[in-house]
């Protein structure tokens, strides 16, 4: 049968060396699993470089220096000890589209880190795709919400301890699927009604719970009607919260958001394509 396990990723000093200088041509560099704990000085030289993966390694902070890679845009940075404050660097890559920073502890302040937000400011206004997931955020951070990121398309905030999503929400208008998967959020805010190109939203494994189908103002919908109506939503995930399907059909809204996955559903036989169209992963 052989060995079927992917090789690992190569890291000797001679195919690290290869690697950067093929970057030179490329523009695309992967330093992931290279154990590093800094970023490597002959990086900075790559002036030229697009596409960086620094993923699973053991960086504690970004080098300041890296803010010279001005033509990067994508950057992942995933499965590192990065703490608040260590991504400041970021602020200056103008063309940056995608930051994936998954499983680091941008949300752990230490002792060092104790006032330090976990990201900066002033992100990229380029970006179009945040992957934040597992980093103990016991809140969206500020950034994320601001009204210059214009060009966001995709966010993953899932395995986190989110229990709200604030009203800002509604400040990312290019906004087009949320990952919210595995935290402890109960409702949404009316506002993210107003996201006008939301389509996909994940809520699996989160404490979303109907008390009583009789909704009013001390009782309101934990999905409020404008995310049915107002949104283009066709794909709305909620496996594994404290809810029923018969719970969720009684919410205001719920049929036109019906209607249009029926829609979706027609086209995708029609075009000969198969659709998923269970009610939401619920029972």
């Amino acid at each position: 049968m052989g060995n079927t396990q992917p090789p690992r990723n190569r890291t000797g000093r001679r195919v690290t060396a290869q690697k950067f200088e093929n970057a030179k041509k490329t523009g695309v560099l992967s330093l992931s699993e290279h154990k590093l704990e800094a970023c490597p000085p002959q990086l900075f030289e790559l002036a030229n470089i697009r596409t960086l993966d620094l993923s699973k390694n053991a960086l504690v902070q970004l080098n300041p220096e890296i803010s010279k890679l001005t033509k990067i845009k994508l950057l992942n940075l995933e499965s590192n000890k990065l703490t608040p404050g260590t991504l400041a660097p970021i602020s200056k890559l103008a063309n940056l589209q995608n930051l994936s920073v998954g499983n680091n502890v941008l949300g752990k302040p230490t002792a060092q880190s104790k006032n330090a937000a976990p990201l900066p400011d002033n992100l990229p206004k380029s970006l179009k795709y945040i992957k934040l997931n597992a980093n103990f955020l016991s809140t969206v951070p500020k950034p994320i919400l601001s009204s210059t990121l214009i060009k966001l398309e995709k966010l993953d905030l899932s395995s986190n301890h989110l229990a709200s999503i604030p009203q800002e929400i509604s400040n990312l208008k290019n906004l087009h699927e949320i990952n919210l998967d595995q935290n402890s959020i109960v409702g949404l805010p009316e506002e993210i009604g107003q996201l006008q190109k939301l389509k996909v939203l994940s809520l699996r494994a989160n404490q979303i719970a109907v008390h009583s189908t009789q909704w009013s103002e001390r009782n309101p919908q934990p999905l409020p009607q404008s995310l049915f109506t107002d949104t283009p939503l066709i794909d709305l995930n909620l496996h594994g919260n404290p809810m029923t399907s018969t719970q969720l059909n009684t919410m205001k809204g719920y049929d036109k958001f019906l209607e249009r996955r029926q829609k979706v559903k027609t086209n995708a036989i029609l075009g000969g394509a198969m659709t998923n169209l269970d009610v939401c992963g619920l029972e």
